[in-house]
């Protein structure tokens, strides 16, 4: 497999131009002074189908033959390849038939239908719906459009680190979520080519750190196993060969790796600070600098790479988020099940200038004594302080906080 050069990015440039946005890159003040450093944040939650998949997917349909086109395209994606894919195809007059996970969120596979593709259901994760993508494509002559191991897909992607070098001048740092790695790969070449200074570092899910496995040792393994991740989007458990070898090996310089907490905390970090919606594979550049796992220099560049973020899982993003700032905090208390004692801690609370958002009583579990209650309650706070001083005074009434 040919492998990707400066001229081939710019050439795709070219090509791409009129279809894509040129998304912003703008400097973050709130997350530069947090961070002690020049903070720009790739917008591409802003991008056409809601991420930067379809730069490398336009660029490859594009380069494909008449016959090719007349026989339609197949692809698999938990949901932002699938997506670019199908506006892709539509654009080139191309039939599009995608292959997704069934775990994929609900909103990627409702936006790849409208885009006009056949969406196919199959496995529960991206390696079993490539295997039966490939399968469709071998039967009934498709033309397989990858979503990272293909030098078009790669070069496509990599228009986004020509952009980050021209938009933010003299940067130190590029950080990038990893999946299949054909982001990062594409954005590395470029960015190397014209910054040879500049870092380019990665970042995974500590669920499915396959590519990080492989950086740290030197040497791919098999499969890891993938878990379910809010970073959905790079949940990939089989490290690329092809792309290891040529493109993480040779120009990145580290690759960090996150918790599902400390992507929920950089996603309500950027809705709130930045107003942007990323999903959770767009986060994890942010989230490994609020964790302190990646060190930013002095001008860095944070790729937030999509914005498809399932809403039936926000709220408990956003619950999870606050929580780690101990804006929202979860008590249970153990009372004697009389009248009074409820509004004793409603009191308490009031007293402290938390918020109740939601109260529950359990009257009838096992490890309970007859005349007891357990009351839990999700408080609105304002800081782990806060919380701290809450848990001291429910405590100071003599209740029995589990």
């Amino acid at each position: 497999m040919r492998i990707v050069e400066l001229s081939d990015i710019q050439k795709a440039r070219s090509t791409i131009q009129n279809v894509i946005h040129r998304t912003s890159t703008l400097v973050s003040r709130t997350f530069s002074e947090r961070l002690g450093t020049e903070l720009f944040l790739k917008r591409e939650n802003e991008q056409k189908t809601g991420s930067f998949k379809i730069r490398g997917a336009y660029n490859k349909i594009a380069s494909l033959t008449a016959e090719e086109k007349r026989r339609g395209v197949i692809a698999c994606s938990a949901g932002n390849h699938a997506q670019g894919v199908a506006l892709s195809a539509r654009l080139a007059g191309v039939k599009a038939h995608i292959v997704m996970p069934e775990s994929a969120a609900l909103v990627k596979i409702e936006a790849t239908r409208d885009y006009g593709a056949e969406v196919i259901l199959n496995g529960d994760y991206y390696d079993t719906a490539q295997d039966h993508a490939r399968t469709l494509a071998a039967e009934r002559g498709f033309v397989f459009i990858p979503p990272f191991e293909d030098p078009h897909i790669i070069a496509g992607q990599g228009t986004l680190g020509l952009e980050l070098v021209e938009d933010a001048k003299d940067l130190d740092t590029v950080i990038v979520p990893i999946g299949g790695g054909g982001l990062i790969s594409g954005v590395a070449v470029a960015v190397k080519a014209l910054n040879p200074k500049c870092r380019v570092l990665g970042v995974q899910s500590v669920r499915a750190p396959g590519m990080a496995e492989a950086f740290k040792t030197k040497a791919l393994g098999g499969a890891v196993k993938a878990a379910s991740t809010i970073a959905d989007g790079i949940a990939v458990k089989k490290p690329s060969p092809h792309i290891y070898e040529n493109y993480i090996s040779k120009y990145v310089d580290d690759i960090a790796t996150v918790t599902e907490d400390e992507i929920a905390e950089a996603i309500v970090l950027l809705m709130e600070r930045a107003k942007a919606v990323v999903e959770g594979a767009g986060a994890t550049g942010l989230a490994a600098l609020m964790a302190g796992k990646l060190k930013p220099g002095k001008r860095c560049a944070v790729v937030l790479s999509g914005g498809n973020i399932d809403m039936n899982i926000v709220e408990k993003v956003i619950e999870r988020g606050l929580s780690r700032h101990g804006r929202l905090s979860r008590f249970s208390v153990v009372v004697d099940d009389v009248p009074g004692m409820l509004s004793r801690i409603t009191a308490c609370l009031a007293q402290q200038k938390a918020n109740i958002l939601q109260v529950e009583h359990d009257r009838i579990s096992s490890d309970l004594a007859l005349l007891e209650t357990r009351i839990d309650l999700l408080v609105e706070s304002n800081s782990e302080e806060h919380a701290k001083r809450i848990k001291a005074e429910l405590k100071g009434l003599g209740l029995r906080l589990l």
